[in-house]
């Protein structure tokens, strides 16, 4: 199964599908008689997901200027994916080589293949980063509210702001 059901409580133990929509997907996605895992599935808000990004477009829209070259600064998409990196949210992957120079060429090919990963060396490792998906199906409501909290304070910090202070200017607004 790739996605939550529907599902509705009737009370003494009981759960039935919402609606027959969710009961032929049941059907065809659970064994009668066999016993499985049941979890609260909390869906994240829109309007969380909507004011990350508008706070993200704001906050580098007004980057100082000795940021301007940086790679990260070409836009708020950059700047959202490389905070998610700087913050762990990313997956790594990892190339050892029998050189630096090796280690080098390996860097300078895997840069172009994603314009938002970071790629770094160190010694004979490559290492490339790749910032993780916020899409809803990709994190959940904690998670995502986790993330959204620690790239916009990893942007603040960056940028030499008060933590929350781009909350309070979008909320004034």
């Amino acid at each position: 199964m790739t996605s939550p059901m529907l599902f509705r409580y009737c009370g003494e133990g009981e759960f039935r599908p919402a609606s027959e929509y969710w009961g032929s997907k049941a059907d065809t996605a659970y064994v009668v008689g066999e016993v499985y895992k049941l979890a609260p599935c909390e869906d994240r808000s829109q309007a969380s997901h909507n004011h990350e990004f508008a706070v993200i477009a704001d906050l580098w829209a007004n980057l100082p200027e000795r940021f301007k070259h940086e790679p990260w600064a070409q836009s708020p998409e950059h700047l959202r994916k490389y905070a998610l990196i700087m913050c762990r949210y990313c997956d790594t992957q990892t190339y050892t080589c029998g050189s630096n120079a090796e280690a080098q060429r390996w860097a300078k090919n895997l840069r172009p293949l994603c314009e938002y990963s970071v790629v770094s060396v160190e010694g004979t490792t490559v290492y490339r980063f790749i910032a993780q998906s916020q899409s809803k199906r990709a994190m959940g409501a904690k998670r995502f509210q986790e993330s959204k909290t620690a790239v916009l304070e990893y942007i603040e910090d960056l940028i030499g702001l008060e933590r929350g202070a781009s909350a309070k200017t979008e909320a004034a607004a």
